[in-house]
């Protein structure tokens, strides 16, 4: 029989993320989380030079709240994030259990907002420049590898400016991203989550919008045509 030493034994059991970095590209992007005060509604809206960033970024629960993850992106935050808030947590405090617990910290950035709009965001020191984020009442903007802070600041304009729907305030922060320059690499693929007790299709879900656009040269165009026919197809 093979012995292994409990020591080594232990030491399989965490997790290794000592070449995450030269495995995994960098999810650089920008986003926003944001709350609708009139109807409860939270969301996200990415847009990335990565392939299919809809599958790592956006995460959301109605009635609890929103979380971004992204650059070198640890996906748990999505999840653990979520079940911290619905524990009764704030944001901050969320955010704080959430990097204290994570090795790889100084390489990850999240933006949050609880279902009461408050919002807490972080960016590591070895993300990649240009990155930070801007928070303002019921929203935070978040981007890596952009052109400059003046990216996320124009997100933040155009959500406070922006009329309509929750979703419609976060696809305007996208666009004003990407003409204040946007992910300094391009784009390639785009996300939208909106959540909204009872909204789901026939109403036994909360999944009022999740529109995906994974690989297109225009995909904040896209993913705002399909949110068009969303609009078409959806009983407001």
């Amino acid at each position: 029989m093979l012995l292994i030493p409990l020591s080594l034994l232990f030491h399989l059991s965490e997790p290794d993320i000592s070449h995450e970095k030269s495995v995994l590209p960098p999810v650089a992007t920008f986003s926003i989380v944001g709350y609708d005060a009139e109807t409860g509604a939270l969301g996200i809206a990415v847009q990335s030079k990565f392939f299919a960033v809809g599958s790592v970024v956006p995460w959301a629960a109605a009635g609890v709240g929103a979380i971004a993850t992204q650059s070198w992106a640890n996906t748990t935050f999505g999840p653990n994030g979520l079940k911290l808030l619905k524990s009764g947590l704030s944001a901050e405090q969320t955010l704080e259990r959430l990097i204290a617990a994570d090795p790889g910290r100084a390489t990850r950035q999240v933006g949050i907002v609880n279902a009461k709009g408050n919002v807490a965001n972080y960016t590591g020191g070895e993300c990649n420049a240009w990155a930070g984020a801007v928070s303002g009442k019921h929203y935070t903007a978040q981007g890596n590898i952009l052109a400059g802070e003046e990216v996320v600041k124009a997100m933040g304009t155009a959500f406070e400016e922006t009329e309509g729907e929750l979703a419609d305030r976060l696809m305007a922060a996208l666009f004003a991203g990407q003409e204040a320059g946007g992910d300094t690499r391009g784009q390639q693929s785009a996300a939208l989550l909106v959540v909204q007790e009872g909204s789901g299709y026939g109403g036994f879900n909360d999944r009022y919008i999740d529109l995906r656009v994974d690989d297109a040269e225009k995909p904040i165009e896209e993913l705002q045509r399909l949110l068009e026919i969303h609009k078409q197809l959806v009983p407001r």
